[in-house]
């Protein structure tokens, strides 16, 4: 038996953060989400697989119109006519009271019921599967525990939209732990909600298989679904499919040995040509992050435009326009002798000793801290201070990497030779 596992497709999601530029791929990415669910049932009437398994987040919210709900059935009759069962859960983006329109779905499609968990039992491939949709957007309890027993001498399947104990960037709906997944005595967990694909637990499997198409830049690299072989009811290969029509990448350039403008976009164009090879296709849009030290400091900072519109043209040289530069970040310095600088018996001299002087002194440090970041601390956001991620400022390892971040941009700016704003 095979099946695929996919979540989070977000049928007509727009993508984000994409500045309109001559030469860009603007028609070409226009219904991203759209060709990733194509991609997906190609892949279902290709691999022969003998159920589909969708684990919420089937489209970004309430439909415009009603095309995007015909636009999945139309998809979904494809797998009907090859007698491939489809199960869905809706998740917080489509939760039922999301959505106002509705269409009545195929034969093979079964959407879980969002009052209560229940099971579908396929015989004739014999599989079970468990799951329960959102009823509304913010589902704070834990569905999972609730959800049915395990059948016996069947592949069991726990379909969910959940960000289990919590994953960042997430918000933390319908919580859950993996002892109460592994409580249930399933074969296979098949999560939705986490747009990063994961691997959460072989024993048993746990498996988030990422978003379909990456909508902006923090979901990067390759997208797609899982596929899976079970064979006598164990797991016997999961296999990550890309399903993206176009891919997010970075490229970080540094300018330390790189002497002028001309040297920076021929390195450019050996990255950009290199990602593309590795995209197999797929249209790019790159974010390019140009950072470090050297003589290229000065023309960036005073002519950020320029380098970026040359390297637009460059990527669209490099790729036949099939990269689209998403943005340029630059945080370049000027090169100071810094240690020279700290030998002058003058204010920028005294202070270069004064900010290593606070590095490399622990106690000096904790006054600062003390005195000057408390308050800071206590204005940033909630979730900025509190948790396993919170963003400790008055940490040692922080501050010392604050300050060694601050002292060349600082004495640059002091002495004439920072950006310009």
């Amino acid at each position: 038996m095979r099946f695929l596992h996919a979540a989070d497709l977000h049928i007509d999601s727009p993508l984000r953060g994409l500045d309109r530029y001559e030469g860009a791929p603007v028609d070409d990415v226009r219904g991203a989400t759209r060709r990733a669910f194509e991609n997906l049932i190609a892949t279902a009437l290709r691999e022969h697989v003998d159920l589909v398994v969708i684990g919420g987040d089937l489209y970004d919210g309430d439909w415009p119109d009603h095309n995007t709900g015909l636009f999945f059935v139309k998809g979904v009759t494809q797998l009907a006519e090859e007698g491939i069962p489809v199960a869905i859960v809706r998740g917080n983006h489509d939760a039922a009271s999301k959505l106002t329109k509705s269409l009545r779905l195929p034969r093979n499609v079964h959407l879980f019921n969002d009052a209560k968990p229940e099971t579908v039992v396929l015989d004739q491939i014999g599989v079970a599967v468990h799951g329960q949709s959102f009823a509304t957007p913010a589902v704070l309890d834990d569905l999972a525990s609730a959800y049915p027993a395990s059948i016996p001498d069947c592949f069991n399947i726990g379909l969910l939209h959940s960000s289990l104990n919590g994953r960042p960037g997430h918000d933390s709906y319908a919580p859950t732990t993996l002892s109460v997944l592994q409580g249930k005595g399933y074969d296979y967990w098949a999560l939705g909600h986490v747009h990063a694909a994961e691997i959460v637990s072989r024993e048993p499997w746990v498996v988030y298989p990422g978003n379909t198409q990456g909508r902006h830049i923090r979901e990067f690299g390759a997208k797609g679904c899982s596929l899976l072989t079970v064979e006598n009811g164990m797991v016997l290969e999961h296999q990550a499919i890309a399903l993206d029509v176009m891919r997010w990448e970075t490229l970080s350039l540094d300018i330390a040995a790189l002497p002028d403008l001309d040297a920076l976009l021929d390195a450019a164009t050996v990255g950009i040509r290199g990602r593309l090879a590795q995209a197999e296709g797929r249209i790019l849009a790159i974010r390019v992050q140009i950072a470090g030290s050297g003589p290229l400091h000065r023309m960036l900072a005073i002519q950020p435009e320029t380098v970026e519109q040359q390297l637009r043209s460059a990527a669209i040289e490099a790729s036949n326009a099939q990269v689209w530069i998403e943005k340029v970040e630059l945080t370049t310095r000027p090169q100071l002798d810094l240690d020279r600088i700290a030998e002058r018996d003058d204010p920028l001299g005294l202070l270069v000793r004064e900010l290593r002087g606070l590095a490399s002194d622990n106690a000096a440090r904790g006054v600062m801290a003390e005195e000057a970041i408390q308050d800071l601390q206590q204005k940033l956001p909630v979730e900025l201070r509190e948790g396993s991620h919170a963003l400790l400022l008055n940490a040692p390892d922080v501050l010392t990497e604050l300050l060694n971040e601050v002292e060349g941009e600082l004495i640059a700016r002091l002495s004439g030779e920072g950006t310009t704003s």
